[in-house]
């Protein structure tokens, strides 16, 4: 009997030891088996967050739906499906808990909370109004007040709404003044404001936008610097460099086409629309200085200063602490004997934390600023306290799409989406027809619902697999990434539902129908120059230098061909 019991009990064993193996052989694989398993199904979590982003234009309901869309497949083999639901729904909770208990995306939380407690402050103390009011100072002429506000939107570069909120109440009584149409301001105010927010290094999108290529890259099992990825994105982002470059363009040479045109002309001859409406004051209260204040531009020159550089050093640190306590001896002896060289600056950037190190540079911003209001007694510790807090509650929002498109790509990696659609598509198109597709397809994304944000989320976890797959060098890997945030950026411009948009025509005291529809062929048209002579040509292999002053060729050529003057009425206002 006990021989018995001892012979079962070492089946028993060896059952288990081998179903142990396969579990680990299935979790290694586990996207893979369900790719198969599941095949087109796979595709249902995205395709109902897209979906559903067309219908509600509410992104946060999307994302979630997807998600539990995307749970429900994967457990209901062998659950009836009202137990399959349960399951999900929990399921759903677990990977909005585990996305957010990394320390990476709890670090990337933490910076744009902490940055947005900046902005208010700096709001509140009357700085960033203080640098408008400066600039507006110096506008003398059509010319030049365009040329100025496009220059205030580049100051403003670390939130797209405090750019649309700040410089267009500012800048609107010279444009007025110098008979500049309220529909060209909107247009000036909207193309500096995610454009500029999207690139900068230090802004409220940074996190998004560093987080999701992280997460993305982790998906295909590359080893990358998200940050560093995020930088080389940047000479590929032609929307929003060429979008820039055509505001400056057509204000040096005062050319327009389209409604933009017949809107500078009724401007120059003094009629205005009976449409066009002054904004309340209290629409903008928001980052409206405190009543009172004394305004000066170092309340947001000294806070703001503080946050970059602050930031550069803490990249630095970080990756300098990365290199030294690891086994990199090349690296090692390079900071050893030379450790403020280029080389070396590069390598500890890359080597750095950015959720860690932004983090960090936004919280002691946001003390400096904090300080300086109690110490020119704007406010006492704890109104300014509260004025952080008050601004962190603005990108709260943001926090849960962030949560949301993590969890939504754990579950579509889990299904194994990408390797389906990787196996779906790989060789059904030219490669170097992906990363203008994938502009076309986040721009249709981000028109549709109104948010950059929600677009990028969707879109993220899909295109770097279905970029590697198909050309695995890094180059062409990160040319994709850049057309994921450039064409939801691009939609988002264009949207008439976008915040972005909106609150442009707010600041600018233009009606919000006319903005949209005198900034769309402008879009259009900077939107199609990035697409024939931006992302075709890279995805064909063509290196950056030759391929964007092309692509800012095609600007000036198309504006002269297309632009016209503002006929016989431009003399009586330079």
């Amino acid at each position: 009997m006990n021989r018995k019991n001892l012979r079962i009990m070492f089946m028993a064993l060896t059952v288990f030891m081998m179903s142990t193996t396969l579990g680990f052989a299935e979790e290694v694989d586990l996207a893979t088996i369900n790719a198969g398993k599941f095949g087109i199904l796979t595709l249902i979590p995205p395709l109902v967050a897209i979906v559903l982003a067309f219908i509600t234009k509410n992104v946060v309901v999307s994302l979630f739906i997807g998600i539990l869309s995307g749970s429900f497949i994967i457990n209901i083999s062998g659950s009836n499906p009202f137990a399959a639901l349960i399951n999900a729904f929990l399921d759903v909770v677990d990977r909005a808990v585990g996305s957010l208990a990394d320390p990476w995306n709890a670090g990337i939380i933490l910076q744009v909370l902490a940055i947005g407690g900046v902005i208010n402050l700096v709001a509140k103390m009357g700085g960033a109004k203080a640098i408008a009011e400066a600039l507006a100072r110096k506008a003398k002429t059509a010319k030049s007040t365009q040329l100025i506000t496009w220059f205030a939107g580049l100051l403003v570069f670390f939130d797209d709404y405090a750019n649309a909120l700040i410089i267009g109440p500012m800048m609107r009584p010279v444009a007025d003044k110098m008979k500049i149409s309220r529909e060209r301001l909107a247009f000036i105010i909207d193309a500096t404001a995610a454009p500029i927010a999207g690139l900068a290094i230090v802004s409220t999108w940074i996190g998004l936008e560093v987080g999701l290529i992280g997460d993305a890259f982790n998906g295909i099992g590359v080893e990358a610097d998200a940050f560093g990825v995020f930088l080389n994105t940047i000479p590929y982002r032609f929307y929003n460099i060429l979008i820039l470059v055509f505001i400056v363009i057509t204000s040096l040479l005062l050319k327009d086409f389209g409604p933009m045109r017949k809107a500078e002309i009724r401007a120059r001859q003094g009629r205005s629309l009976d449409s066009e409406i002054a904004m309340d004051s209290s629409e903008h209260s928001d980052l409206e200085p405190k009543e009172g204040v004394r305004l000066s531009i170092w309340n947001a020159i000294v806070p703001i200063g503080t946050l970059i550089i602050a930031a550069l050093v803490a990249f630095y640190y970080s990756g300098y602490s990365a290199i030294m306590g690891g086994d990199d001896a090349t690296l090692i002896q390079l900071f050893t004997d030379s450790p403020f060289t280029f080389t070396a600056i590069r390598e500890a950037f890359s080597a750095s934390d950015a959720s860690v190190a932004l983090f960090q540079s936004a919280l002691l911003a946001g003390i400096v600023a904090m300080v300086m209001a109690v110490v020119q007694k704007i406010f006492t510790v704890s109104e300014a306290i509260d004025a952080w807090v008050d601004g962190m509650k603005t990108l709260v929002i943001t926090g849960v799409i962030l949560i949301l498109a993590w969890s939504l790509s754990s579950v579509i990696k889990e299904l194994g989406t990408a390797k389906y659609l990787i196996k779906l598509l790989s060789g059904s198109f030219p490669a170097f027809l992906l990363p203008s597709l994938i502009f076309v397809l986040g721009a249709i994304i981000s028109f549709s619902t109104g948010t950059a944000y929600g677009t990028m989320g969707i879109l993220m976890p899909l295109a770097v697999p279905l970029a590697h797959s198909i050309n695995p060098e890094m180059s062409f890997i990160v040319v994709n990434t850049s057309a994921v945030l450039t064409g939801a950026i691009f939609g988002d411009h264009c949207s008439p539902i976008s915040d972005t948009t909106i609150l442009s025509s707010m600041g600018a005291g233009c009606n919000h129908i006319d903005h949209v529809r005198t900034q769309m062929p402008y879009a259009l048209f900077t939107g199609a120059i990035t697409i024939l002579f931006g992302y075709i040509p890279a995805g064909l292999g063509m290196p950056i230098y030759i391929v964007l002053p092309l692509a800012i060729l095609a600007v000036f050529v198309g504006v002269q061909i297309f632009g016209k003057k503002v006929d016989g009425v431009e003399a009586k206002v330079l």
